[in-house]
């Protein structure tokens, strides 16, 4: 990709002369508090918040500021590859847009512009079981662009592999299962703003338009939704899972099956021992367990657990470029991006979303020649210093 944080930079720097009044935000915050203004309570908290008092997110953002960069000199940077390879695909850069349902409640174009947007950019988009419109209309809206699947696995077997056939019908190419979340977290503010959008029907568009659940029904959605709603609420999740049901999914898809949710080492290699194509690190951003362990704390146990066999993802606590660099650098060999995005989204659509990727990989590419580095997939854990190190 050249020089691609320079060219990102320059543009920016051309419209000095006459920058535009209403120009989006650059800085992460400010994204953040604009999102806040154009967000009632209800969404605002549904995507910003957190599980129980909020301390896993905190610990994802503090967990970064432990590790530092030791940048080296002299060493002709000039030109840059942040392209990597996921399961033989070339992708550009090493981001991913993570699953994040109910993107209606954010904006009204809701997952069409977030794919949209990741489609222009190159960045893969992975579509959630519980997006607001079904995975078919995103992926007509993205084309031939890489979109793999999440999957909420559900207590009806029939509906999961109705799930899997259509992730590959309509073109995903991986498949990322949720495993954290076999319920829904104490979400205080959740609770407090007494928000739960599936309830009046956001976020239940795969499973409207899915023929095995709506072969459970009465009535149709269209003439009775409420029910529908209420039959959503008795099959989402699943807490009786153990790793012998990962067969199912096996049978069901030839796609790469990637378990999203892993923080223990242990459980890494209980993954490889049952099959899985790839892990993401990740603690649901800080919304399912108060108190977890950081991702990128738990990152490079699960890298050694692992030894290189299978790809390790990662996210929770991304912000920016110098992050991505920590967590690939500690093994990552992708990261996942979800409130940045999301606070896009919220500020301005499709655009918003296209600027907080185009930012956030120019910011990336650039600070990867800063330290002295010319390609993401030579990153290593040298490049690093630990607070506390002697």
């Amino acid at each position: 990709m050249g020089n691609y944080g320079n060219r990102v930079q320059f543009e920016v720097y051309q419209t000095m002369p006459n920058p535009a009044a209403d120009r989006l935000p650059v800085v992460f915050e400010e994204w953040e508090a604009r999102a806040r203004e154009v967000l009632e309570d209800g969404p605002y908290y549904y995507v910003a918040g957190g599980a129980g008092g909020e301390r896993t997110i905190a610990s994802n953002l503090q967990a970064f500021g432990r590790w530092k960069l030791v940048p080296r000199m002299l060493r002709n940077v000039e030109e840059r590859d942040l392209s990597i390879e996921l399961f033989g695909v070339k992708q550009e850069f090493p981001l991913l847009l993570a699953p994040v349902g109910v993107q209606s409640i954010i904006h009204e174009d809701g997952e069409i512009a977030t794919a949209k947007a990741c489609a222009a950019i190159g960045v893969p988009f992975i579509t959630s079981s519980a997006s607001s419109v079904p995975m078919e209309q995103i992926a007509a809206a993205m084309g031939e662009a890489p979109r793999w699947f999440q999957l909420y696995w559900s207590k009806d077997e029939e509906i999961t592999a109705s799930f899997l056939k259509r992730a590959e019908a309509s073109g995903h190419s991986a498949i990322v299962v949720t495993l954290d979340t076999p319920m829904m977290a104490w979400r205080e503010y959740d609770l407090k703003n007494v928000y739960l959008p599936f309830l009046i029907g956001e976020g239940v568009g795969n499973y409207l338009s899915d023929p095995a659940f709506c072969a459970k029904l009465e009535k149709s959605p269209q003439e009775d939704p409420q029910a529908a709603i209420m039959y959503w609420t008795q099959i989402f999740g699943n807490a009786g899972l153990t790793w012998e049901n990962l067969a199912f999914l096996r049978a069901h898809t030839e796609l790469p099956i990637l378990l999203k949710g892993i923080l223990h080492p242990e459980d890494a290699r209980l993954a490889i021992e049952h099959g899985v194509d790839g892990i993401i690190v990740s603690n649901h951003g800080g919304r399912q367990v108060d108190g977890s362990i950081s991702a990128l704390e738990a990152l490079p146990l699960v890298c050694e657990a692992v030894d290189g066999r299978i790809p390790v993802l990662m996210d929770s606590g991304i912000r920016r470029g110098s992050d991505v660099i920590k967590a690939m650098a500690l093994g990552a060999q992708a990261v996942l991006i979800g409130r940045p995005a999301m606070y896009g989204l919220a500020v301005a659509g499709e655009q918003g979303v296209k600027e907080v990727l185009r930012n956030m990989i120019a910011d990336l590419d650039i600070t990867l020649a800063l330290t002295g580095e010319k390609s993401v997939q030579d990153l290593e854990r040298s490049l690093l210093f630990e607070a506390g190190e002697k």
